[in-house]
């Protein structure tokens, strides 16, 4: 038997991933969920054989459950379906432990390989996440933007208020308090070499960041 845990946001996501993986695996049992809380809780109801997990869902952040599911689960293997491109996110991903990470624009043909090969042991990387991943471990390589010296919290905070969402409104998101958004702002602000927010919403539009 082949367990899945589907974990997005949007119905309509996890209705078509659900039929895809119905129509591909003869054995396969799926469970959704629609929340980082649904997510954990779900976690430890069965030995699950893979999760498929979005970045972007209500309660603590994605990658914040990524990481709490891997150190409460090292052996679960989980894989990012995310609507972020894969230079936002996939390297972050990768390094907390997703087994692959693919966005939400790849093909359905995509998605199944990257589950049968992750449910047969392997991970699924992408040449051109591998790509990354090599870049960024040059150092003096001046070619990464300056999001990339962001830590993964402050990457969150800006994608958030890239959409317009008030610092109080973020807080409540990420169960922090307004100070602590404001410290982060505050980071991304001198990381960026910008001045405000209107231009951290400048420079999430010109590096698609926020999307």
């Amino acid at each position: 038997m082949v367990r899945i845990l589907v974990a997005d946001d949007h119905p309509s996501v996890r209705r078509g991933v659900k039929e895809m993986l119905i129509d591909t695996f003869s054995d396969v049992e799926i469970e959704e969920a629609a929340t980082s809380p649904e997510v954990l809780e779900l976690a430890g109801k069965h030995p699950w054989s893979l999760i498929i997990l979005d970045l972007t869902m209500p309660g603590r952040g994605g990658l914040d459950t990524l990481q709490d599911l891997k150190s409460a689960y090292p052996d679960m293997p989980v894989l990012v379906l995310s609507m972020h491109p894969e230079d936002q996110f996939a390297v972050r991903a990768i390094r907390a432990g997703a087994s692959g990470y693919i966005t939400k624009e790849s093909v359905a043909e995509e998605l199944i390989l990257a589950v049968k090969r992750i449910l047969a042991g392997r991970r699924y990387i992408r040449s051109s996440v591998a790509d990354l991943l090599a870049t960024q471990l040059q150092d003096r390589d001046v070619s990464l933007p300056l999001h990339s010296r962001l830590s993964d919290r402050e990457l969150q905070v800006l994608t958030l208020l890239a959409r317009g969402k008030m610092v109080t409104t973020i807080a409540d998101e990420l169960s922090l308090s307004p100070k602590s958004i404001s410290t982060y702002k505050t980071r991304i602000l001198e990381k960026l070499n910008l001045q405000s927010t209107a231009d951290i919403i400048r420079y999430a539009i010109e590096h698609h960041l926020g999307e």
